[in-house]
C-alpha cells in the first residue's frame, strides 16, 4: 500500500483566523492525505518538533497577520537546525508579492494567496 502524504497544517503567531486553514486541512483529508492540525497560536519551535516526531512530508502554515516575514525565516533555520531536508514548508494567507519572492528564494514552497482554488493546493502535493 502507497504511504498517505503527512501534512502538519498550523498557525503561528497570535494569528486568530482559522476558517481558511481549517477548510484546507478538510480538502486535504478528503483528497487522502493525512493531516496533523496543531490549532492556533503555535510557536516555530513547536511547529517543528511536532513535524520530527509526527514524520511529515509538507509542513503548510497559515499566515493573515503580517508576521510572515519573521515566522517562515524562524521555521526554515529551526528546520535546518535539526537537519529537516526532505520536509516540504509552504504557506498561504495575506502576503505581499515582494516578499512571497523574498521567502521563496529563501526556500519557502510554494505561497497561495487568498482565493487560492481548493484543488490546485491539492494538485501541489499529489
Amino acid at each position: 500500500m502507497e504511504r498517505k502524504i503527512r501534512i502538519l497544517m498550523a498557525k503561528p503567531g497570535l494569528d486568530g483566523h482559522d476558517r481558511g486553514i481549517k477548510v484546507l486541512a478538510a480538502a486535504y483529508r478528503d483528497a487522502g492525505m493525512e493531516v496533523i492540525y496543531l490549532g492556533l497560536r503555535q510557536t516555530p519551535e513547536k511547529i517543528v518538533y511536532s513535524a520530527l516526531q509526527e514524520d511529515v512530508d509538507v509542513i503548510a502554515l497559515s499566515s493573515l497577520n503580517n508576521a510572515h516575514m519573521t515566522i517562515f525565516p524562524n521555521i526554515l533555520k529551526l528546520m535546518k537546525d535539526n537537519k529537516i531536508d526532505d520536509v516540504l514548508l509552504v504557506g498561504g494567507g495575506i502576503i505581499p508579492k515582494k516578499d512571497v519572492l523574498t521567502l521563496q528564494d529563501m526556500g519557502v514552497g510554494k505561497l497561495f494567496g487568498p482565493g487560492t482554488p481548493v484543488p490546485r493546493n491539492c494538485r501541489l502535493y499529489n
